[in-house]
């Protein structure tokens, strides 16, 4: 018998395949399921009341990461007024139903798309839910994830299973090299200027090529953490010997890896999708937006382009002006996007022996996870960031939106290694650039919107 070549999703997908409805949806059974704060507490506690257990608890984590206070000393607690609710009723939820928590001061604890592959939670080859959007970074490691709501989370929860249907597929190349400078966070952003927002509408986006092969394990999770404001379902990356070494030693993962699925986690030759994009990775210069979507995003040596009126307006920026140079406020270093310890070592590196603008009214740095903040202290990095004038924090979401209580100034521009840029998504009246790291980090010690080359080491 001919078995028609597949693509790396599909060979996810039929693993996975339990079963189809009368209506022709899908049944596909969940290996991981991931809950935070914000919504843990609502799943938990309606599965409780329908008198239905967790299926099987040790497929279950949960974690405070959304709205937990990120300065030093937090205690527990949030600076979200009401917030504190939404903490003590995931923990107590959590501790009933018997799941894993990682609690506020947990040294585990962090956003949930940075500790699930610290530890090894996800995968190659598993599916893996969470009531987040973004929880489609962890494709990174070859595992189809994607972002739920909370009553599937807690249908997936009861059953094992979620209902879908199945997603078209799309693979977007990247060919060659990345010049010096350029970063996964430019990649992404490059594709979303070129294809827009809803590119990736319906899709299951598969990064491939040999700019997203050289990329390490932190960087493929940054490029595919942006696949949401692409609009695509998820994204994902085929395993190799770099995602296997990653994954040694880790909690969750298995000990030994010799799993022979693993090894088929490939796209077969002559597999076909229904769309394909391929983008020189030579092309991509340092990017940072400048309207209120991700799409809104330009190289920062152009000029901005002609655009929706309303976000030009939003901005404060004009078609044909220079976005490099436009004056700043506040920096933001964090997020599930760009929050890793090699991120924090790429922007430690342009800011050691260098101060921030006096201009510059607040900067912040949120670790991605306590394990990244202890990595990161024991390298000297705190210090680095505290002696430019930023301030050190412990993990959590933080500003990446306004959500935990805390802001900026009304009416600032910031510039952010987030991954939204829209309206009032950091604070009322907030004007936010996307950027990596490095172009934070340029753009602090510049006091306004900086090439991060021109000060490369």
């Amino acid at each position: 018998m001919t078995i028609s070549p597949k693509t790396l999703f599909e060979k996810i997908w039929y693993a996975h395949h339990v079963g189809q409805t009368a209506g022709g949806a899908h049944l596909i059974a969940i290996d991981r399921v991931f809950l935070h704060e914000r919504t843990g507490a609502a799943a938990l506690k309606s599965l409780a009341a329908s008198g239905r257990p967790v299926r099987d608890p040790a497929r279950v984590f949960a974690v405070m990461d959304h709205i937990v206070d990120t300065r030093i000393g937090r205690g527990d607690g949030t600076l979200m007024q009401g917030g504190s609710a939404f903490i003590t009723e995931t923990r107590a939820a959590a501790h009933e139903a018997g799941i894993t928590l990682f609690d506020v001061n947990d040294p585990d604890q962090g956003i949930t798309h940075v500790i699930s592959p610290e530890l090894g939670i996800v995968l190659p080859g598993a599916t893996l839910v969470a009531p987040d959007s973004h929880t489609c970074t962890q494709g990174a490691l070859g595992a189809f994830a994607w972002g739920i709501g909370s009553s599937e989370a807690e249908h997936a929860m009861a059953t094992g299973v979620l209902r879908l249907d199945r997603p078209k597929t799309m693979r977007v190349t990247f060919t060659g090299t990345l010049a010096p400078g350029v970063t996964p966070k430019d990649m992404a952003l490059h594709l979303l200027a070129t294809h827009g927002a809803g590119g990736g509408a319906g899709h299951v986006v598969e990064f491939a090529g040999e700019a997203v092969s050289a990329l390490d394990i932190e960087g493929r999770m940054t490029l595919c953490n942006m696949a949401t404001e692409f609009s695509a379902m998820t994204a994902i990356i085929a395993p190799d010997e770099q995602t296997f070494a990653y994954l040694v030693g880790r909690r969750h993962a298995p000990a030994a890896f010799n799993d022979p699925y693993w090894a088929t986690l490939t796209t077969d030759d002559g597999a076909t999708f229904d769309y394909e994009i391929v983008i020189d990775a030579a092309t991509i210069a340092p990017m940072v937006s400048w309207g209120t979507s991700p799409e809104h995003s330009m190289a920062i040596t152009a000029t901005v382009p002609q655009g929706p009126e309303r976000a030009h307006a939003y901005i404060g920026l004009d078609a044909g002006q220079k976005l490099a140079g436009t004056p700043i406020d506040a920096a933001f270093i964090g997020s599930c996007t760009n929050a890793r310890l090699s991120d924090l070592r790429r922007a430690a590196d342009l800011l050691r022996g260098r101060h921030i603008a006096p201009t510059i009214r607040k900067a912040l740095v949120v670790p991605g996870s306590s394990a990244v903040k202890r990595a990161a202290e024991a390298e000297g990095l705190d210090k680095v960031f505290t002696d430019a004038g930023f301030e050190w924090r412990a993990s959590g979401c933080s500003l990446c939106f306004f959500a935990g209580g805390e802001s900026f100034t009304e009416g600032a521009r910031t510039i952010s290694s987030t991954n939204r840029n829209f309206e009032g998504r950091q604070g009322p009246g907030i004007r936010t650039h996307i950027a990596s790291p490095e172009t934070v980090a340029a753009s602090a010690i510049a006091g306004a919107i900086a090439d991060p080359r021109d000060f490369a080491r």
